[in-house]
């Protein structure tokens, strides 16, 4: 539905629409003061009247349509939710600011119905992906200068009042750590895992408040989860023995230790074997094969910023990481800015 476009004394067109920008020249400057799109308010007659317009080119909503920047109001209402920043409208746009570090999340089943109503839209980053304070998130507009409230409305009918996008906070801060296997538990070669987790781990404000080294066999790594479970950190984590090999005991000390198992195997690589279970007071705890150490982004590195936020992942988040899921093993990592994890 278009506007109804006329010639009007600037005096009537409050709370009509400019179809054209406006430039102000003053001694020292050419400005766009008005842009094309802009509502008209009240305060704005004497302006347009110092700059010579005593009839200005506008457009009058019909009934039942929206402004621009109205509609994107909408928009904006619908998407944000915890820790978000706003800015706008400008030019009709909206955009979506980080309030604090933590993990981007928003339902992108929802985006995409949204998205797929005529004139509407929302551009997010990628989901699931760790930002900073201050970071952009996400912006929206109609396309068109005025658009059909009926089609807001319908997008508000998707949301069903939860709001789309929120960030969540890290709130995890410790984490215990076992290292698996007799060679570093007997001090045949050095534990190479802990330094390399210990600086992923810290990106997020997680330190290793308990640290041990136990030699094969289920009853020893058993007995290293229950004594690390007592010490009661927000995350343990196993290293080493993830595979399917019989002398691999990790995986089965994991089971029998009493978490209950989200999923053992991953469709991404590097880090098919990944473990992740929870204990009944909600615990997280992770098992993580060797390539986690000495990749330079694996499943690890997908699921970190979700666990150390506290979000609880289930199955159904595995499920979808083949898309996407596969590392190029380029020469020089860039990660996090290149496509792995990114079709999540």
């Amino acid at each position: 539905m278009s506007m109804v476009m006329k010639m009007l004394p600037v005096e009537q067109t409050i709370g009509m629409v400019l179809c054209h920008d406006m430039t102000q020249i003053t001694e020292t400057e050419k400005t766009v003061r008005f842009r094309k799109g802009q509502g008209i308010k009240k305060e704005d007659i004497p302006i347009l009247l110092s700059m010579g317009k005593e009839q200005i080119y506008v457009g009058e909503l019909p009934a039942g349509t929206l402004h621009e920047d109205d509609a994107a109001e909408i928009l904006a209402a619908i998407c944000r939710g915890k820790n978000i920043d706003r800015r706008g409208p400008r030019e009709g746009k909206i955009e979506l600011f980080a309030q604090t570090s933590g993990v981007f999340e928003y339902d992108a089943d929802v985006l995409t119905r949204i998205n797929a109503i005529e004139d509407l839209a929302i551009v997010a980053r990628h989901n699931h992906t760790p930002v900073a304070t201050g970071e952009k998130l996400a912006g929206m507009k109609v396309v068109p200068l005025a658009v059909e409230e009926e089609k807001l409305r319908r997008a508000e009918k998707l949301a069903a009042g939860a709001p789309v996008m929120n960030v969540f906070p890290y709130i995890l801060k410790s984490v215990a750590v076992i290292v698996t296997g007799s060679e570093v538990a007997k001090g045949r070669i050095a534990d190479a895992f802990t330094p390399v987790l210990a600086k992923k781990l810290a990106a997020y404000g997680i330190s290793v408040s308990w640290h041990t080294l136990v030699p094969d066999g289920i009853d020893n790594i058993m007995g290293a989860i229950a004594r690390a479970r007592a010490s009661a950190p927000d995350l343990i984590i196993c290293t080493g023995g993830m595979s399917v090999d019989p002398d691999d005991n990790t995986p089965g000390a994991i089971r029998q230790s009493g978490a209950s198992i989200v999923t053992y195997g991953a469709p991404v690589m590097p880090g098919v074997m990944f473990l992740l279970g929870y204990f009944d007071e909600g615990i997280p705890i992770a098992g993580l094969p060797a390539g986690a150490m000495y990749a330079g982004a694996t499943i690890f590195d997908l699921v970190l910023p979700r666990i150390a936020a506290g979000l609880r992942l289930s199955r159904r988040d595995f499920t979808g990481m083949g898309v996407g899921g596969l590392c190029l093993s380029c020469p020089q990592c860039r990660y996090p800015i290149c496509p792995f994890g990114r079709g999540m």
